[in-house]
């Protein structure tokens, strides 16, 4: 169950008041998601399964994906966090979205930055605003582990 990062097995990634859980079949992702709103249940907190979605790759059979009697929709992709995740593991739709939002950044300074003649707070601008992305997505060393 789960997948290896760096040399750990991982069943879950938490960040804020998002989990993904990470299983090697439905029927294990619904176990771990009852558990889970029982668990959140019991200290007086409610799942918002308008929310709850589910992403599968192709080791996992086409199945539908419940609790408690409600489907939960499934995705082909989604935000977690701030990096667009993917079965298909294609990085163009993820690069698209970053060079987007830097584009953005840099148009709300864009007047600002061009009437600017000192080179060091262009600079300084620039930097404090548009977001630098870290590309190496490599790095992570991630295998599958099902």
């Amino acid at each position: 169950m789960g997948m290896r990062v760096d040399g750990r097995l991982l069943h879950h990634l938490r960040f804020a008041d998002d989990i993904v859980f990470i299983t090697p079949s439905i029927s294990q992702a619904e176990r771990m998601l009852a558990d889970f709103d029982d668990a959140y249940g019991k200290i007086g907190l409610q799942l918002n399964l308008t929310k709850t979605m589910f992403i599968r790759n192709g080791w996992v059979p086409d199945a539908p994906f419940s609790l408690n009697g409600t489907t939960i929709s499934e995705h082909s992709i989604y935000v977690y966090p701030g990096r667009e995740v993917n079965m298909m593991n294609d990085l163009a739709p993820e690069l698209g979205r970053r060079e987007r939002a830097a584009w953005g950044a840099y148009k709300s300074i864009e007047d600002v930055v061009e009437k600017t003649k000192n080179t060091r707070l262009r600079a300084h601008l620039f930097n404090t605003t548009v977001p630098c992305f870290d590309l190496r997505f490599g790095k992570l060393g991630v295998t599958y582990a099902g």
